[in-house]
């Protein structure tokens, strides 16, 4: 009788046992805007699907879902707010005024690379100044493209004057004012769409760094390209919907832990600065226009403009009681710290 109990009491816990092995197991997917061809697809998020999984000793399956398969670009991120999806790797800025203080680091001036803007914009994350904007989802690691420049056709842009009445795609509400002020008509839109729109005349051009005249083919359509040193950086972010994140085991939730962060921040910036080298190198191969602002953001003729985009921004939000200049400066002082 004793050795029935014995018995039994050792196939109930080899249940439990093979139950929690069980229940450690899960499938995350992840949805974001790039091409599946597209750097950021291969050496960002499924770079770090890959890692997830091999930590995890496979417990954990990443299945990432390129082009905006799962939800819009505009709608990712509230489409991990509700669990239509796990994560994404999404734009804050393509929800507008919802993340505006994440957004001074899109403003001229703040940052010169992708690296060190993701450098800056991890770093204002960790330290508390920003997030209180993601109280809805548990983020990953935040990071920003190389500097943002423009791409256009048929035309050159080397004065302010040069773009008065350009119908310019632009990426955000940020970037939609420094082209008002510059005298250009800015037209929303996530980048997936800016080849069509680009192509059917609907726009005259776009802003976007290399990486992205690259991964969303826009070299095809353009033949002037100008650079403005530090005129913006986008911010990204990757996240997951909390309540995954919550209900995940301690050990996988260790797992995320640990690729989550500034290693994988500055990583994604590095993987955006090399297809910035690529893409410009791109459009010189293609016997392309590319015109260098002297001193960028600097240069007499554009700082005007640029300038009061900028105080025009951080006013508004202070003006709505948020702290703008605090997290503006505190951008301004990693600078240096982010050296690339």
């Amino acid at each position: 009788m004793l050795k029935h109990v014995k018995t039994t009491s050792l196939i109930g816990l080899m249940a439990v046992s093979a139950a929690s092995v069980q229940a450690e197991e899960v499938t995350l997917r992840v949805g974001h805007l790039w091409p599946s061809v597209a750097a950021a697809h291969t050496d960002v998020v499924q770079a770090w699907a890959d890692a997830v999984e091999a930590d995890s000793n496979g417990r954990i399956e990443v299945q990432v879902y390129p082009s905006g398969q799962l939800a819009a670009p505009p709608a990712q991120y509230d489409a991990v707010k509700n669990r239509i999806m796990d994560a994404t790797a999404t734009v804050q800025g393509y929800t507008a005024n919802r993340f505006p203080l994440t957004q001074v680091v899109e403003l001229p001036g703040v940052s010169d690379s992708g690296k060190q803007g993701a450098c800056i914009l991890q770093n204002l994350m960790d330290e508390g100044h920003i997030d209180q904007e993601y109280d809805d989802t548990k983020p990953v690691f935040i990071f920003t493209h190389g500097p943002g420049g423009f791409h256009v056709s048929g035309t050159s842009i080397e004065t302010p004057e040069d773009l008065q009445g350009l119908r310019i795609r632009r990426p955000t509400t940020v970037v939609g004012n420094i082209l008002t002020e510059l005298g250009a008509q800015p037209v929303g839109m996530a980048a997936p769409e800016s080849y069509t729109s680009m192509q059917r005349g609907v726009i005259d051009g776009v802003a976007l760094p290399w990486e992205g005249a690259l991964s969303f083919r826009l070299n095809e359509l353009s033949d002037s390209h100008t650079e403005i040193g530090g005129l913006y950086t986008l911010a990204f972010i990757l996240t997951m919907n909390e309540s995954v994140y919550n209900n995940l085991s301690a050990e996988n939730k260790a797992v995320i832990d640990a690729n989550s962060g500034m290693d994988w921040s500055v990583r994604a910036g590095e993987v955006f600065d090399a297809q910035d080298i690529a893409g410009r190198q791109q459009a010189v191969d293609a016997g392309h226009e590319i015109i260098q602002i002297e001193g960028g953001t600097s240069n007499p003729a554009w700082a005007p403009y640029i300038e009061r985009a900028k105080e025009t921004y951080l006013s508004d939000l202070e003006g709505r009681g948020l702290p703008a200049r605090e997290v503006y400066e505190r951008a301004m002082a990693l600078r240096s710290q982010c050296e690339v």
